[in-house]
């Protein structure tokens, strides 16, 4: 307690949601007060891809009734929103690659299976060059050694560039990412992979990685994602 109270102290941090002063760095650069406002998704969701349901009679949305997808569940902390929302888009688009610890923490706090190997969404080359980092294998490294599980690099790769997912519609998010990743076999046949996203929106880009990982022999993938996206009828 005492060396946390001298590193809050020592390193004192501006919070990038609100602008007070951070005084833990438990949570740095994010102000204790901001982080507790980030709350647990408890609400009604489809049990297989988690898309957030309106009736809490909702077991499995009719989506994946008519098509089961490739993964075999999805399983994500909130909602996109609020600040959670706020600090996933600092973290992504701003490189306040701090935010990597506590909101890798909140992943934590998830029931995440027992697994194989952990694999990042990965982004296509000339995106990671310009980003300079991918926030997703910033998050799995944290969960790799928290979780005492490997972490693989190099076994999923996008190879083909795509246009951002929130400048598309559904239709043409599931069109733009169809066969955008290819998977190496070498390590993954017959494993269970835990597949690390930040954000899922539409679901396209989770669904074509772990079609990717399946065709290399995977024999489940389990998704897992700091947020997801609400249906608009949700807030209606």
């Amino acid at each position: 307690m005492v060396f946390n109270w001298i590193l809050d102290r020592i390193f004192p941090t501006e919070c990038p949601v609100c602008s007070k002063s951070s005084k833990s760095h438990l949570y740095n650069p994010l102000c204790q007060d901001c982080w507790k406002e980030i709350k647990k998704y408890n609400g009604p969701s489809c049990r297989i891809c988690g898309i957030p349901a309106i009736s809490e009679y909702t077991i499995t949305c009719s989506t994946c009734l008519k098509t089961p997808p490739p993964f075999s569940q999805v399983i994500y902390y909130s909602l996109y929103e609020g600040n959670l929302k706020r600090a996933i888009h600092l973290f992504k688009f701003h490189k306040i690659r701090r935010l990597a610890s506590p909101l890798a923490k909140l992943l934590l706090q998830l029931p995440i299976p027992k697994v194989d190997y952990i694999i990042p969404v990965p982004l296509h080359v000339k995106r990671l060059r310009e980003r300079e980092f991918n926030q997703t294998a910033l998050l799995c490294r944290f969960l790799g050694k928290e979780l005492n599980i490997k972490v693989l690099l190099n076994e999923l790769i996008k190879t083909k560039e795509t246009t951002p997912q929130a400048l598309l519609d559904r239709e043409r998010r599931i069109e733009s990412v169809k066969n955008a990743f290819i998977a190496n076999k070498d390590k993954i046949n017959g494993c269970h992979i835990l597949l690390v996203d930040d954000v899922i929106t539409s679901g396209a880009t989770i669904s074509e990685c772990s079609r990717a990982l399946r065709r290399a022999g995977v024999k489940k993938v389990t998704v897992v994602a700091l947020a997801h996206s609400a249906p608009a009828d949700l807030n209606a």
